[in-house]
This record gives structure tokens, C-alpha cells and sequence, in this order.
């Protein structure tokens, strides 16, 4: 029979490889937690959500608002930007997806209001044709016709150039709540394709870029869409034009401040 040092040395032994054992499932449980209690849902791949942990830019065609990355219940300002896509119902819809961290960042919400707010710096963006593989302005002129200011908010009428639609007479928002940011641009105007055909109505195109503290971290999110028909033989070259200049416009924003 073992005596009795024998069993506290092999109890002690059995004890320490299970708590080790358990305390690596313990461990890899809560860096899993951590990297999923960020504002996202399961819309995110696994690649996708460490890419955007290392701090890269997202950018993803998402076709529907039930697709959107974000979880609903994180913001009230995000559950804000959600519940006004769903409603609108975009028919074509890109995200572009940013973290940054807070500390070093702290005047990030006041860098990006005043980015937002010079109208005139999105002329001359620089946009890339994929069907004529070659560099172009986004938008080759930008200016302010009105704005108003409120006590967290701007209202903004813009006119914007943008090739192949012409002049965008857009109504800009930016509101700010606290550690929050959230711009929302809509089009007042029926926009032509090479003026052959109308292919977006009056407050069918819509881009809105949010940012919101999430603990350490600050929360980048751009969202545009356009609802605009289906139209056979054009459907794939107007979501390319449209979706492609609003990741354009966002990312050109995230990445200037």
C-alpha cells in the first residue's frame, strides 16, 4: 500500500496537471470572450475579425442589411445607424470596418468632425475604375450651399460632382452624443447614368460613417447603400459604380485621420 506522503505527492501531482490543464481552457475561453465582445456578430469571419483587431481597414460588399457586422445592443447609436438601414433596405450595400485603440486617440471624435465637416477636401479623392483600369476623382467638385448649426448637430446641404451622375445635391448630419460620432449623407436629387437612364431617386442612395467608444477601443464603421431597381444588363455595372465610390469616399475618411 502507498504511504501516505506517496498519495499527497500523487494527489498533488494528479491536482497540478488538472488545474494547468483547465487553466489553459480558462484562458483560451476568455481571449475567445475578448475578442468577441467587440461590437460584432457572427457576420464576421474569424479572418475577417483578426484582421480588424490587428487594426486594418474591413472593407466588404455585404448586399443586404440583415448582413451587417454590427451587433445590435452594442450602441445606442450604432442600434440607431442599424435600425435606419433596415428601413431604408438598400438593394446594394458595402461596410468598411476600422478599431483603433483610445489610448493616444482621445481627440479622435473631434479629428473626425472637423474632417467631415470641410466639405470641400472630398473634391479630387482619388477613385479607381475597375472597368476602365484607371485613376480617376471621385468626386471632381465639392462644396457647401447651406449649414446650420445645432447644439450636438450639423445640418449640411452639399453640392457634389460625381461622374458618370452628374451634380448630387446631398443632406448631410453629423451628430455627436459624448464619446460618439455619427454622419449620415443622403441625395435630394433623381441621379442619371451617363444621362441614358434615372437609376437612383431622391433619397435612395444613402452613406453614413460612425465612430463610438467601445471600451479600450474606438469603433470605426462606414455603411453606404443604394436602392436603386435590378436593371437587366446594367445591374452589375451600377453596383460596381455606386458601391465602389462609397467604400472609396469611406476609406478615404478612416484612413485621413
Amino acid at each position: 500500500m502507498l504511504s501516505y506522503s506517496l498519495k499527497n505527492i500523487l494527489f498533488t501531482s494528479i491536482m497540478n496537471r488538472y488545474m494547468k490543464r483547465n487553466l489553459f481552457t480558462v484562458l483560451c475561453f476568455l481571449s475567445a470572450f475578448c475578442c468577441f465582445s467587440l461590437p460584432f456578430n457572427s457576420n464576421l469571419t474569424e479572418e475577417e475579425l483578426s484582421l480588424v483587431n490587428d487594426g486594418k481597414i474591413l472593407i466588404k460588399n455585404i448586399k443586404f442589411a440583415r448582413y451587417m457586422s454590427l451587433k445590435e445592443g452594442a450602441n445606442p447609436v450604432s442600434d440607431a445607424l442599424l435600425s435606419g438601414m433596415d428601413d431604408f433596405n438598400p438593394k446594394y450595400l458595402a461596410e468598411v470596418i476600422q478599431i483603433r485603440p483610445y489610448e493616444g486617440n482621445e481627440n479622435l471624435p473631434e479629428r473626425l468632425e472637423e474632417i467631415l465637416n470641410n466639405v470641400s477636401d472630398y473634391a479630387g479623392i482619388p477613385y479607381y475604375s475597375e472597368r476602365n483600369d484607371q485613376w480617376f476623382e471621385l468626386y471632381s467638385s465639392a462644396k457647401i450651399t447651406k449649414k446650420i448649426l445645432h447644439r450636438n448637430s450639423t445640418e449640411i446641404d452639399a453640392e457634389i460632382e460625381m461622374e458618370p451622375f452628374g451634380t448630387i445635391y446631398e443632406k448631410i448630419n453629423i451628430s455627436t452624443t459624448g464619446e460618439s460620432i455619427f454622419y449620415e449623407a443622403t441625395n435630394l436629387n433623381k441621379l442619371r447614368y451617363y444621362d441614358k437612364f434615372d437609376c437612383v431617386n431622391p433619397e435612395k442612395m444613402r452613406i453614413c460613417i460612425l465612430l463610438f467608444r467601445d471600451g479600450d477601443n474606438w469603433i470605426l464603421y462606414g455603411a453606404g447603400g443604394v436602392n436603386a431597381p435590378r436593371i437587366p444588363f446594367f445591374t452589375e455595372r451600377i453596383e460596381t459604380s455606386f458601391i465602389n465610390r462609397i467604400k472609396t469616399f469611406v476609406n478615404f475618411i478612416f484612413t485621413k485621420l
